[in-house]
Parts: structure tokens; C-alpha cells; sequence
């Protein structure tokens, strides 16, 4: 009775909007409508109303998205007997829908995520062993010393833990490869590894041919290793010294349980923060996702595996033959099968990693076309929606997931629209000003207000369709890929610990520079159509706006493309600690102002420090996390300064041991309160009106510095004498 009683109340209640979304009314009572929802939803966010008040606000929000649909299907689509007109009209009615199709899924997804969950500490004496994984395939001994030292120091007992280094680049297969580099190198990486991890007591694991990526590579280290639980860490992903810990206890709660995962926190910005200079001051791209999203996942049992961060069970992994390896993104077809088998996840909504993200735009683009390609596989071989085992809401979300991948589409669609009504004089869209007033505006002021409601501080307005835009030009032709042929695709690395040392523009950025040039020129078209057809001119506004919404998007991204030298890839993490600066024979008492995974910067008290050489040697003691034992790292003096009393040192670690790399990792990334501190400092959300201003202002900037790079970068080519090799 109770079942059917809910039946009947959502077919009631669906009838009911349905009757209220097809009523027909004037275009007056319309405009009036959407201004009362557009007021109300306004009221409730300043005055910051949270629970049924928020639902009702989106609900509000909801009834203009499917008011607008029912005009937008029923009102405005060009006649079929004008294909000329119909099929770019069409084709944007279709994008149009895909969006609305997207909101609805988020708003099954998050309009209510779950809260983040609290500490789960694993009972004292039941410790399950653990393997951690850390699969590696070209990265340098560098960036693998930090991720295993740092995994190696987890605070965990010793006898339940074991550290394996995969190595997929010192394979049989490439030792000995007919290409006598490639096998020299391979040979040398293989001794030098075994070296590196015999030294730092990690267990080094290869295997004989190079086969299904890193699903394979995964799956060899499930082979030679026994541990109830598996422990992923990227080969630039250093974990804290608490992550199992805060981990391994949600196991203990539920025999069904198949992981846990925990969010990427990245040191470096993606190339986008870094070009913008927004790293700082507003949250990254992730955040949005591992803050908001993988909680409304959690909400639903849907949470997936991200490759990394993260503890999944053997047995549960056992029962599909470890992780699965169709798609490049073995991560989430893992967890689909897992779930589709009732095992069931956990999201824990707080950082415990710190990696490093690709610093070149280039590399960007790589690292997103691999995961939409991936996500196209998923959708072709798996389709979630038909995935037999998975419950209603589960299907939802992983519907979500791999559907949003499709961006590219209707993203083009949008930059393209207004220019075939413009150069072509094509009529794709059937309406008035008056209507596009009460109805399309009405629409996109409401779903960008639904948006901020969902994701608030995570995301500040336009960001997301300015992350869109610069991955749609080169993500296209990668999704179309996929989907014409789903096996094309292979698996790349996406490299990391780049540094670009001068400013220049990136090597796949002319298309962007094209892009722009196009709008401008639709920009002043509309100008002129405005002043040579006043009878269209309320059509023609409405069409040279959306153009003039793309060019300033578009210019912004010429920010994005003209990438900003600097030194190193990672960014400098401020801390206080206290510790001793070692010079000769004498100790100074100190403190270290910041870290970075090269080097670090010390406030010494003692002015003799002053006189220390450049590249002369130092040595810095100090107190690991959770020790009373003092240790000292070997460094090199790189440049000092003289503040009163204080002499501030900038040191290049120089480790000689395995300890001194573990000693690294601890100042670095033992401590996971750290990245939740960063974090919190830059979540704010500015609102829609503040949000747009700022994006308006940043828009204008960033485009004036993308001509200036790209026309400083023309002059120096056309400077160069004939023959010279640039």
C-alpha cells in the first residue's frame, strides 16, 4: 500500500506540472511569472535558506527550465519544409536539450549531496593488511621518490603494510626492444629502480610484455601480493601520513563495502589557473567535482574509483578478475561492474593526497581527451542505463557521468549558431525579442541561479562554460573518434612535473586565435545588419548578444593558450616549523617558511648564515610528524636575503639516503590539514552579479594579453633572419 501510495503521488504530482508548463498564457503573463521566480529564487539565496527552502527554490527554477522546453519544442523550431533553416535549427534545439537533460541529472545528483562524513578511525588492534600500489610507467626517480617515501611514512603498522612500486617501464618487453635506446633505457631504469626501492625498503614488481595498461599493470601487482585491502596511489599522488588511517575503518562497518575514495588534491594549477592566475584566490576545476558531485554520488551508492586516492577490497576486486580493462578508464568500468555486482562505495570528502596536475595546456588537453574517450567506451560497451544490477539511481548517476563528456557537442553548436543567422542570414530559431525576453532570458538567468545553487562555492559564474569552451576544439574530434570506433583509443600517460621557463603561446592554440577573429568580424556584421534592417533589429540584437557572449568567452580563452613562464611546475606550500639551520660547525635556530617538493625556504636566526656561499652546503634538523627524534636533511644553498636578525635561506634538498627522501615527504605531505586550510582559504562565492563582473573584467584582461603574446610572438618570427632556426 505504502509503494503504491508513492506511485500515486508522483504520477499525481507529474500531471500536475505537466498541466502548469502547457498552459497557455500571454507573453505578459509569461514575463510577470518569470520575474516573480527569478525574485523568490533571489530572496531565498541572500537570505541563505538551506533545506526545503533550497528544494523549493530549485523547484521554482525547474518549472521556467520546463516551461521554456515546451515553448522552445511547440513555438520556435524553423518549418521541415525549410531544410536550409530547419537542420542548424534542429541541431541547436537538440544541444539546448542535452542541457536540460544534464540539469535534470544534476539535480537528481546534488541538489541534496550528502554531508561530508565524519572521522572513521579503524578500532585499535584491527588493522587489515594493506598493499599499496603505486603503478608507474615513464615518471622520473624524483617524483617517484616523493609518492613512495611519503606512502612508505603512512602511520600504519608496519608488519600490515607493504609498498609496491609497478613499473611498467622496465618491462621484459622493453628491455628488450629491437630499438636499441628505447631497451638501453629500459634496462637502466630497471637496475636503477630496483636499487631505489631495495634502499627504501619497497618491494620493486615489472612484469614480461606491456599489455592492457595500467589495468594490467594493477592486476600483475594483485598476483604477487596477499593484502586484504589495495591501497592506489598515482606515481605523483604523496599520500599524508594519516590516509589509512582515515580510511580503512569505513571497511569494518560493511562486508559489501568495495572502496573508498578521497579527492585529488593538487599542489600545481592546471594550466588554466596558472595562465588566469586564479590558483590562489578562486577553487580549482576538481573541487567542484570531488566537493559537490562525488558527495551526491555517495548520497546515491554511486561514488566511483578515480585511480588514484584510494583503498579498494581484494575480494571484492577477485570476483571480476581485478580491474577491468575494456576502456582506458579502467577506474569508474571497475567500479560499474562492482556496483552492477552489489558491492557498494564510500566517499570520504576530505584531501589526504597531494599530486601534481599538467602544467602545459598541451598536456591538458591530453589528460582530458583520454578520460572523454574513456567515458565513450563506457557508454558504448557498458551503457550504464541498461547495466543489469544497478538500481534506478545508480544508473542516474553513471548516466551523469559519462553522458556530461558530450559537451563538445552542443558547446560547438552554441559558438556556431549565431554566426549562420548572421553571415547566411539563416532563421534557426522562430521568435521575438519579446518573447526571447520573457522565455530565453528568463531560462539562462534561471539556470545560471539553479547552478549556483548546486555548486555555490565550488564553482563561480562562467567558469565552467569557460573550462568547456577550451577543451571543446580539440576534445571533439577525440569523442567523435570514440564513438565511430570505441577500440581506437589507447592509453597514454599524461605527463607531469613540467615547466615551461619562458612565455609563449602553446603549441596547439591557433585554432583559438581563428575562433576569435570569426566572432569579431560577427560582432560588427550584427552591427551593421542592426543599422541596415531595423525592421529585424530586435532579432538581430537577440542573435549578435549570444555572438558577443561567445567572443568574450573566446577571448578569455587567449588568456588560457598564452602560457606564463615559470621555473618549476610546483607550487611552494607555506608552513611554520620549527627547526635548526646547520652551518659548519654551528646550529642556528630556525623556522621553514615554505616547502615545495625541490627545495625549501628557512628563516635562520644568525647573522654569520649571511655569509654562506651559493651552492654551498647546509643541513636542516628537525622533528618528523607524530616523533620526539630529531633528523637532518642535507641541502644546498641557493640565494639568501637579510631581514634585521633574520637571514632567509633558500635550500634545494639534496638527499644522499632513502631517510632523506622520506624526510621530504614528511615536510611536504604529512600533514593532510594542510590542503583542507588551502582549500577553505579560497572558497567564497562571489554570486552571480559579483561573479559576472569579475569574469567580465578578467574576460577583458585575458583576451588584451592574448594578442599581445600572439602578435609579440608573430613579430618575433617575422624578426628573424632568413634561415635562422628558431
Amino acid at each position: 500500500m505504502r509503494k503504491a501510495a508513492i506511485i500515486f503521488f508522483w504520477a499525481f504530482s507529474s500531471l500536475c506540472v505537466i498541466a502548469l508548463v502547457t498552459l497557455p498564457i500571454n507573453l505578459q503573463t509569461q514575463l510577470i511569472a518569470s520575474i516573480v521566480v527569478v525574485t523568490f529564487m533571489g530572496m531565498i539565496k541572500i537570505l541563505r535558506a538551506e533545506g526545503a527552502w533550497r528544494l523549493m527554490a530549485l523547484a521554482s527554477g525547474t518549472a521556467i527550465v520546463l516551461r521554456y522546453v515546451y515553448w522552445r519544442t511547440t513555438s520556435t523550431l524553423p518549418p521541415l519544409n525549410q531544410l536550409e533553416n530547419f537542420i542548424p535549427g534542429f541541431l541547436v534545439y537538440l544541444a539546448e536539450m542535452y542541457s536540460v537533460l544534464m540539469l535534470a541529472l544534476s539535480l537528481f545528483v546534488v541538489s541534496m549531496p550528502l554531508p561530508s562524513r565524519p572521522t572513521r578511525a579503524t578500532s585499535k588492534g584491527n588493522y587489515p593488511s594493506v598493499d599499496v600500489f603505486v603503478p608507474t610507467y615513464n615518471e622520473e626517480t624524483d617524483l617517484l621518490a616523493n609518492t613512495l617515501a611519503a606512502a612508505k611514512a603512512m602511520d600504519y603498522p608496519s608488519d600490515k603494510l607493504t609498498v609496491w612500486l609497478l613499473d611498467d617501464g622496465g618491462t621484459l618487453q622493453k628491455r628488450s626492444s629491437a630499438n636499441l635506446l628505447e631497451g638501453q633505457v629500459a634496462k637502466d631504469r630497471h637496475r636503477d629502480l630496483q636499487a631505489f626501492c631495495a634502499d627504501l625498503d619497497v618491494r620493486y614488481l615489472t612484469r614480461e610484455r606491456n599489455e592492457h595498461a595500467k589495468a594490467g599493470n594493477l592486476n600483475n601487482g594483485m598476483r604477487y601480493s596477499h593484502g586484504e585491502l589495495i591501497a592506489i596511489f598515482d606515481a605523483d599522488h604523496a599520500p599524508a601520513r594519516d590516509f589509512l588511517l582515515e580510511t580503512v575503518g569505513y571497511f569494518e562497518d560493511d562486508p559489501k563495502l568495495f572502496l573508498v575514495q578521497t579527492p585529488h588534491f593538487f599542489l600545481n594549477p592546471d594550466p588554466v589557473e596558472r595562465n588566469l592566475r586564479t590558483f590562489e584566490r578562486m577553487p580549482s576545476e576538481n573541487e567542484m567535482f570531488y566537493g559537490i558531485i562525488q558527495r551526491g554520488l555517495d548520497k546515491w551508492n554511486a561514488s566511483f574509483f578515480c585511480g588514484s586516492a584510494a583503498v579498494l577490497r581484494r575480494r571484492a576486486l577477485e570476483e571480476t578478475d581485478g580491474f577491468s580493462g575494456v576502456s582506458i578508464t579502467e577506474d569508474c568500468e571497475t567500479a560499474i561492474e562492482l556496483h552492477a555486482r552489489g558491492w557498494n562505495s564510500v566517499y570520504v570528502d576530505r584531501p589526504l593526497i597531494a599530486g601534481l596536475q599538467p602544467a602545459t595546456f598541451a598536456s591538458f588537453i591530453g589528460q582530458r581527451s583520454r578520460w572523454a574517450q574513456g567515458m565513450m567506451q563506457i557508454l558504448r560497451y557498458r551503457f550504464p542505463l541498461l547495466k543489469r544490477g544497478l538500481t534506478i539511481p545508480q544508473r542516474l548517476c553513471y548516466m551523469s557521468s559519462t553522458l556530461f563528456w558530450l559537451f563538445p557537442f552542443p558547446r560547438m553548436i552554441f559558438l556556431l549558431a549565431p554566426l549562420f543567422y548572421l553571415f547566411f542570414d539563416l532563421e534557426i530559431f522562430t521568435a521575438s525579442g519579446g518573447e526571447f525576453l520573457a522565455y530565453t532570458l528568463a531560462y539562462m538567468l534561471v539556470n545560471l541561479m539553479m547552478q549556483n545553487y548546486l555548486y555555490g562555492s565550488f564553482r563561480w559564474p562562467w567558469v565552467s562554460e569557460l573550462y568547456e569552451y577550451v577543451q571543446t576544439v580539440h576534445l571533439l574530434p577525440a569523442v567523435v573518434s570514440a564513438i565511430v570506433n570505441p577500440s581506437k583509443p589507447s592509453f597514454k600517460v599524461t605527463a607531469k612535473d613540467e615547466s615551461i621557463l619562458v612565455s609563449r603561446l602553446s603549441e596547439i592554440s591557433r585554432p583559438f586565435f581563428v575562433i576569435f577573429a570569426v566572432l569579431l568580424i560577427a560582432l560588427f556584421v550584427a552591427a551593421y545588419r542592426v543599422y541596415t534592417e531595423p525592421y529585424k533589429a530586435d532579432v538581430t540584437l537577440v542573435v549578435g548578444g549570444w555572438n558577443l557572449l561567445n567572443l568574450i568567452l573566446a577571448g578569455c580563452a587567449l588568456g588560457v593558450v598564452s602560457e606564463r613562464g615559470e621555473r618549476s611546475a610546483s607550487r611552494r606550500v607555506k608552513v611554520t616549523r620549527r627547526c635548526e639551520f646547520g652551518f659548519g660547525e654551528h646550529w642556528y635556530p630556525a623556522t621553514i617558511d615554505d616547502v615545495s617538493v625541490h627545495g625549501a625556504r628557512v628563516n635562520v636566526y644568525g647573522k654569520e648564515t649571511a655569509s654562506l656561499a651559493i651552492d654551498g652546503r647546509g643541513l636542516i634538523r628537525f622533528k618528523r610528524h607524530g616523533s620526539e627524534m630529531e633528523e637532518i636533511l642535507p641541502v644546498t644553498v641557493k640565494n639568501t636575503q637579510i631581514l634585521g636578525d633574520i637571514v632567509t635561506i633558500g635550500c634545494r634538498y639534496d638527499p644522499e639516503t632513502a631517510r632523506d627522501n622520506g624526510l621530504i615527504a614528511d615536510l611536504i605531505f604529512a600533514n593532510s590539514q594542510q590542503w583542507t586550510e588551502f582549500q577553505l582559504a579560497r572558497r567564497g562565492n562571489p554570486g552571480l552579479l559579483r561573479g559576472t563582473v569579475w569574469f567580465l573584467r578578467l574576460a577583458l584582461y585575458q583576451t588584451s594579453r592574448g594578442l599581445v603574446y600572439f602578435f609579440g610572438y608573430r613579430g618575433r618570427r617575422a624578426g628573424a633572419a632568413p634561415g635562422t632556426k628558431r
